[in-house]
């Protein structure tokens, strides 16, 4: 009986038991009322409800009296072993060993299918995150929004969601052109320009630049300005995209910057001037002082909003707005962004974009502010000189356990990473001990098949010891926990209980044998026990899969 199962039959019994007690109306109750919680202490049970408090005042009766009814009935429920009361009206259940152990096979039954859910049904979701410029290589304040923004958007697809992962490129703009000139200057052996890019990496594309146009200094000026531009910018993006591969973070759309200011089919507008004009459609932009803004402190932004200067040139602030707008032509009705620390002043002018144009700010936009992290010993790059890159990172820790560090904590809070801890083979580094509990699954089938133990019977009655029962519940709060991790956009929530449940799984392993010992049979708890193994490795790889980390066989 999983926690859907119990909650149903936990209605099925309040719902009689309210309309006898509160004749003049019904309370409209649903299974989603029914909240469940796991006892810490498991001589109380399996799960535990306080719906006989929630209930008592709106039925005019005591608490503890009103949960001492819910009990007696529900304990005539097939699957229910026994319901007692506690303190001031929790019900506490305990299932039947074949109820509760009947998870094992739907488990396996279930494979990678096992946690998905529909709570995100008929959503659909632009995610945004990393976004750097394509003026020189990911650093280590990219990669906790790229693990993090990732491992968002498979929660998201795991929960029904319509998500995509998009990057969107700032491939227009002076930083552009500070680009090209600083790429022209080292293939002419000039010095870095003021206010310039430095840095190896900047004389390397140089160099490439120069072989796939020899003739690029024959050029004139503006020409010459345009092929360094281009050309760099094609090789640095694709450096990017290499980088993010490596990291495991693949993304469904890449969006150009460049696209807002291109000129429509008619030749004389942009989607930037489209956008400003639907906003003024809006009632929301206004001319003063040559130029044109918008009243975004109608959305609880500190001031308005300047988006096209006096002299005729638009603002960064205009090429946002047309960016969200277009997102919502695209079929997205809501929009996560991932930024970094120091973008806390883009949060009230994204959701006065959003209020300008006609949305919900508080429903359509969620902007995620990161907070920096840092790793103790990791030196800064050899070819840009004053950043620490995310490929020497990889090449440094690793995917996995870069990834999996990342994820484990929210969002918000600092981190400070330990390289020695994470390159450990030991219990204390977080991503070994979830990995190797995945491979110790693997192990246990293997030698049980070397031994004769197969999953040809299956008697769930018989999975009666604790360490069963604890590992059995902690199996059922997987869907639970991905649903709710998607709705709040946390992905530690994954991480933190992938460690319980290896935590859990081990002492299992300590405790209930799968090989029979020396020449006794093998029997039914064996091959049940079984069951359970691979059902246990089955949530361990479905939750790392989420997080993007690998799940390793051996170890």
């Amino acid at each position: 009986m999983n926690p859907e199962a119990l909650s149903a039959a936990i209605l099925a019994v309040v719902t009689p038991i309210a309309a006898e007690r509160r004749p003049d109306g019904e309370l409209g109750l649903t299974a989603s009322d029914i909240v469940l919680d796991r006892p810490r202490n498991r001589d109380h049970g399996d799960w535990a409800t306080n719906i006989a408090m929630r209930l008592a005042k709106q039925l005019g009766t005591n608490p503890r009296e009103l949960a001492q009814q819910i009990a007696g009935e529900l304990a005539k429920v097939d699957g229910i072993a026994s319901v007692d009361v506690a303190g001031p009206g929790f019900v506490n259940i305990r299932l039947e060993a074949a109820a509760a152990g009947a998870l094992a096979k739907t488990i396996v039954d279930a494979g990678p299918a096992y946690g998905t859910n529909d709570s995100q049904a008929g959503v659909s979701v632009n995610v945004e995150f990393v976004s750097a410029n394509p003026t020189g290589p990911l650093h280590i304040a990219h990669t906790r929004w790229a693990a993090l923004g990732d491992s968002i958007v498979r929660l998201l697809l795991a929960s029904g969601a319509n998500a995509v992962r998009e990057y969107y490129i700032n491939d227009a703009g002076a930083q552009m052109e500070r680009f090209a000139y600083s790429v022209l200057a080292a293939a002419k052996g000039e010095p870095t320009p003021e206010g310039g890019y430095p840095g190896q990496y900047i004389a390397d594309l140089a160099a490439r630049v120069l072989a796939a146009h020899p003739g690029l200094l024959a050029l004139d000026d503006e020409q010459q300005l345009v092929v360094a531009r281009d050309q760099a910018y094609e090789y640095q993006l694709a450096e990017i995209k290499a980088s993010l591969d490596r990291f495991n973070v693949p993304f469904d759309v890449w969006f150009s910057e460049r696209t807002l200011h291109d000129l429509g089919p008619d030749g004389q507008t942009s989607r930037i001037d489209q956008a400003v004009d639907r906003l003024r459609a809006q009632g929301h932009v206004f001319d003063e002082g040559g130029a044109v803004w918008v009243r975004t402190t109608d959305f609880t932004d500190d001031k308005d909003r300047v988006i096209r200067r006096s002299n005729g040139e638009y603002t960064y602030f205009a090429a946002d707005a047309a960016y969200y707008l277009d997102k919502g032509d695209r079929g997205f009705q809501n929009k996560i962004y991932l930024l970094g620390a120091d973008h806390h002043g883009y949060v009230n002018r994204l959701k006065a974009v959003a209020g300008a144009a006609g949305e919900d700010p508080e429903k359509n936009i969620q902007v995620l502010i990161g907070q920096m992290v840092s790793i103790n010993g990791a030196r800064l790059s050899k070819r840009a000189g004053n950043i620490i890159e995310m490929d020497d990172l990889l090449d440094w820790l690793g995917t996995d356990a870069l990834r999996y560090s990342l994820e484990r904590s929210p969002a918000d809070s600092p981190l400070d990473l330990d390289p020695e801890l994470l390159q450990k083979r030991t219990n204390d580094n977080p991503v070994f001990y979830v990995q190797y509990a995945h491979a110790r699954t693997h192990n246990v089938a293997r030698n049980a098949a070397d031994s004769g133990v197969d999953r040809s019977e299956f008697a769930p009655e018989l999975l009666t010891h604790d360490a069963e029962g604890a590992l059995l519940g902690a199996l059922q709060e997987f869907p639970r926990i991905v649903a709710f991790a998607a709705e709040v956009r946390e992905p530690h929530r994954v991480a933190r209980y992938l460690e319980e449940l290896a935590g859990l799984y081990h002492r299992w392993y300590d405790n209930c044998r799968i090989i029979p010992r020396g020449d006794d049979p093998i029997e039914s708890v064996h091959r049940t026990r079984l069951w359970l193994n691979d059902a246990t490795g089955q949530v361990l790889r479905n939750g790392l899969e989420l997080l993007g980390v690998s799940a390793p066989k051996r170890m």
